[in-house]
């Protein structure tokens, strides 16, 4: 009996991502309020795939998430440039009983951490109250890029999440649950439980999403 194929993603040169190991593929969508502000997030159908797929990434694909070649039809360039660790890259925003950590690079606006009424960054400074704590703690674990963590004592604390990938509605692929990924140039990238990918093509930090995909206009749902 053959040895499964441990789960993996791999930027191809100037081409799609290549998913190894049976790694489940999902869409997914943020549930806003009547004020458009996001709540929660709804899984709408995990998608038919195989051991082995292709994703694209260069924004032109007629079968997203899938690839269909598009990319060498439009002289898509990747120029692959995320840099470091989290830690390296973040700043501590502070906190009383949390330490909360923002690294804007990689923050993907997908808009979690505000509300009409509040952010993490209002609520961080009044964290010696529970309930505040709470709703900060709330926001950062709905951020599915990870620009925003917490830490408890000094350690990282985070959601659980499978292993899995989820083309969110209109905006980059979301990896969780540490699957490894490796740049186009074949550097490791840090493994970490949530993290989003780009599939605009426009990304200043690819293979990560900066949030280009909103102003370049990406839709695919």
């Amino acid at each position: 009996m053959p040895e499964p194929v441990i789960a993996s993603i791999s930027a191809s040169q100037n081409g799609p991502y290549l998913v190894a190991g049976n790694v489940p593929l999902y869409r997914r969508r943020a549930v806003n309020s009547e004020h458009g502000e996001p709540l929660t997030w709804d899984t709408k159908a995990q998608l038919d795939t195989k051991d082995r797929y292709a994703l694209c990434r260069c924004g032109g694909s007629s079968r997203k998430p899938f690839c269909d070649g598009t990319h060498a039809r439009n002289d898509f360039t990747a120029n692959d440039t995320t840099t470091g660790t989290y830690a390296e890259r973040s700043v501590v925003l502070g906190g009383t009983g949390i330490t909360v950590r923002d690294d804007r690079s990689i923050c993907e606006h997908a808009g979690f951490c505000g509300s009409r009424v509040t952010s993490v960054w209002d609520l961080v400074p009044d964290t010696e109250e529970s309930a505040v704590r709470a709703q900060a703690i709330s926001m950062i674990e709905r951020c599915p890029s990870g620009a925003l963590t917490y830490q408890v004592d000094g350690a990282d604390v985070e959601p659980f999440f499978p292993q899995a990938i989820a083309a969110i509605d209109d905006g980059p692929l979301w990896v969780t649950g540490r699957v490894p990924v490796t740049d186009s140039n074949g550097a490791r990238l840090e493994p970490r439980n949530r993290v989003t990918l780009c599939r605009c093509g426009t990304s200043a930090n690819k293979p990560l999403c900066d949030g280009s995909h909103r102003a370049a206009g990406f839709s695919d749902h």
